[in-house]
């Protein structure tokens, strides 16, 4: 199943609306993707309980939203219009570029030109900034970037923030948001997108060694308990951490949490002790005072940046593989409740009696108050439950005739496709237990 799972998901993804390629009546365009009715609802649930995790539960993290575009000053002071590029060579035969640290893939497709012998060249360096344009007069427009992360706009509001809340170091903050990048090879379906999101939090310390590795610590343990809160298997979860030669240029220390995904390990979130190269550098380029006043020792320095950020389409992506499941002909994802796009399914055991379908929708309209839950009466029951079993809905309720008695219905479980009655009255708190 490995070997072509990912093809798999694909499939699924397209066929119960998870994700569509972008733009696909137009021929599409390479490495963009539509979320659809189910994998939006799939998003914001990964994306709530993120925010739940992080700053509804905390006292020491705070959330902020920063804009898209910012002041081209602020990408050359972060380094990004300097050090934000790729290494890339070209087949010479086919014009494709490929990163030069891809040794798998370069040789991947060298095989593609089985009668020539492929030459490439040397490599060079591709800025991964997406350039905007403002401005409404053809030729006096201003040259900016669509940010290549979501970073800089937390660092750029530190004194605001400090200024309009009462945090104290150490605190964080947080945000999730849309960021850009020029992939020369997009890939491996959502993997690699120029278009993606992020969830980061950016929580500044004194700048002391011990304080770092102690908070680099607790961040590295934090996000992946919560990655294994959320149902991944522990099997498919490691750390690597950075070799000094490879981490980023503003990295005292770096690791990535990875996957075990059908085509190796992947990264898909990555804990960075950043130093004060942050703030440092845009106090440097903005002449404003980036500096902290500890008001119990009135000691003034520049905080350091522990840096939690991981990818929403890659967590997203990496939650689908791990939650497929084939038993059969069956196939399910065995999603966390939490997760679930719905929570819930009703059905009336048959769509042409009316008293089933009239006691099946008040049920429907009670639930979806407190729950996201699905109302289907097509076809016979065995699909709907195969329906809802592949976008990893965790429990079906069918009304049948002795609803109409006893005021029960049959609630199936998805994984072990057990049933069971269970009262209508005690309905919600039973589905409360169960997706908490």
């Amino acid at each position: 199943m490995t070997n072509n799972l990912t093809d798999k998901i694909v499939s699924l993804a397209k066929r119960r609306g998870f994700i569509f390629p972008g733009s696909e009546i137009y021929g599409g365009l390479a490495g963009t993707w539509d979320y659809g009715p189910v994998g939006a609802l799939l998003k914001k649930n990964l994306k709530d309980l993120w925010w739940e995790n992080m700053v509804e539960r905390r006292d020491d993290i705070v959330g902020i939203d920063a804009a898209i575009m910012m002041n081209p000053k602020a990408w050359e002071a972060s380094g990004h219009l300097k050090a934000f590029a790729d290494p890339l060579v070209e087949c010479k035969i086919c014009h494709q570029r490929i990163r030069a640290d891809k040794e798998e893939e370069i040789k991947n497709h060298e095989k593609i030109h089985k009668d020539k012998k492929a030459d490439w060249t040397e490599p060079r360096q591709f800025n991964l900034l997406v350039k905007a344009y403002l401005g409404v007069v053809e030729g006096e427009q201003s040259e900016i970037f669509l940010r290549g992360e979501i970073t800089n706009g937390v660092h750029v509001n530190f004194k605001n923030v400090l200024d309009s809340t009462r945090v104290k170091i150490p605190f964080g903050v947080a945000q999730i948001g849309k960021a850009f990048r020029n992939e020369i090879t997009p890939g491996n379906f959502t993997f690699r997108s120029r278009e993606f999101e992020q969830m980061e939090v950016q929580f500044y310390i004194r700048p002391d060694e011990k304080e770092g590795e102690k908070w680099f610590e607790y961040w590295k343990n934090n996000r992946m308990d919560w990655y294994l809160s959320l149902g991944m298997r522990k099997e498919n979860l490691r750390f690597r951490d950075h070799a000094k030669t490879e981490r980023a240029h503003y990295a005292i220390d770096a690791t990535d949490i990875e996957y075990n995904a059908p085509w190796g390990w992947q990264e898909f979130m990555g804990i960075h002790n950043r130093g004060d190269w942050d703030l440092s550098r845009h106090q440097k380029f903005s002449g404003v005072d980036m500096g902290y006043r500890d008001p119990e020792t009135d000691e003034k320095y520049i905080p350091w940046d522990i840096e939690t950020s991981a990818g929403v389409d890659r967590s997203i992506l990496f939650l689908l593989i791990d939650a497929y499941r084939e038993e059969g002909e069956r196939i399910y994802l065995k999603l966390d409740a939490k997760l679930a796009p719905y929570k819930a399914a009703v059905f009336p055991l048959l769509a042409n009696k009316p008293e089933l379908v009239n006691s099946a929708k008040k049920i429907y309209d009670d639930l979806r108050k407190k729950f996201m839950v699905a109302y289907d009466d097509r076809g016979n029951i065995g699909k709907r439950y195969y329906s809802q079993d592949e976008i990893g809905t965790p429990y079906c309720l069918t009304v049948d005739f002795r609803t109409l008695e006893d005021n029960t219905l049959t609630v199936r479980d998805r994984d072990t496709t057990k049933q069971e009655r269970i009262k209508i009255s005690g309905l919600i708190d039973w589905l409360n237990g169960k997706i908490q």
